[in-house]
């Protein structure tokens, strides 16, 4: 069994103690970080390896983006995609020794208003999900998608369908384009597999609610997806809501899912 994380860390030098407290309370084997804010040559790679993970995938940048796979299990044939030729440090992938893909994604969040003739940075939104969709219709065999995708997509993956409808992360627009990425390869949903549709989860809680517990305004912006033949082997997939309450938190909870790999 592997236990992988999915985490927006939010600057991955200004939470190593959190790491810490999640690899002491969980023990995963893989983490796969989004939003580490870091030139991979001031990457942390010393806790890491200090802590087993000596196998990286690392693609990053200045205070901006990048997204890291650290594992204590081998990996391989790691690449990198510059998706939209932006030359952001949004993807890295790699394979498992077992002949599983993994793949490291942080979306772009789209900026605030949700038109892309207005506004460049949901344009930009749009036009990478469209490159992920051709890109994973041509998928085979066994693959891991996870991450932050900034989109929560259904009316129980945000705290107010209603209010949110014109917010970016829940426009109909942007759940289209997400829905097109999952049907154009064999994709099946983790988080929605262990907990029901109808039921609400969310993996982001802003940081602008103080009381963000119990307002719980929350969204599902993060996302894991495997294979359609991994199912079976899915054993468990929790969001680790605790550590949005942590000293000095990310505004993103840790999703965790063990596989059988």
């Amino acid at each position: 069994m592997v236990k992988i994380v999915s985490w927006n860390i939010n600057s991955v030098r200004a939470r190593l103690t959190l790491l810490d407290q999640l690899m002491k309370e969980d023990q995963p084997d893989v983490f796969c970080l989004q939003e580490t804010k870091v030139e991979d040559a001031s990457f942390p790679t010393a806790w890491f390896n200090d802590n087993g993970y000596i196998n990286h995938a690392i693609k990053g940048q200045k205070g901006h983006h990048g997204v890291a796979t650290l594992s204590r299990i081998p990996l391989n044939d790691i690449e990198m995609i510059d998706w939209c030729d932006k030359g952001d440090a949004r993807y890295v992938g790699c394979g498992l020794p077992d002949g599983t893909r993994l793949h490291n994604f942080y979306v772009p969040a789209g900026g605030d208003e949700p038109n892309p003739d207005d506004n460049e940075k949901f344009d930009h939104k749009l036009k990478f999900l469209v490159e992920m969709e051709a890109w994973a219709s041509k998928l085979k065999d066994n693959h891991i998608l996870l991450g932050d995708l900034n989109i929560a997509p259904l009316e129980t993956d945000v705290w107010s369908h209603k209010q949110l409808l014109k917010v970016v992360s829940h426009t109909p627009i942007e759940i289209e384009h997400m829905d097109r990425v999952f049907k154009s390869h064999d994709w099946f949903d983790v988080m929605r597999h262990f907990i029901p549709p109808e039921e609400k989860l969310f993996s982001w809680w802003s940081y602008r609610s103080k009381d963000w517990a119990n307002a719980n305004k929350g969204r599902r912006l993060d996302h894991i997806w495997v294979s359609g033949p991994l199912k079976p082997k899915l054993n468990n997939m929790i969001v680790k809501k605790e550590a949005r309450g942590w000293l000095k938190p990310s505004d993103h909870a840790p999703v965790i899912i063990e596989i059988d790999l």
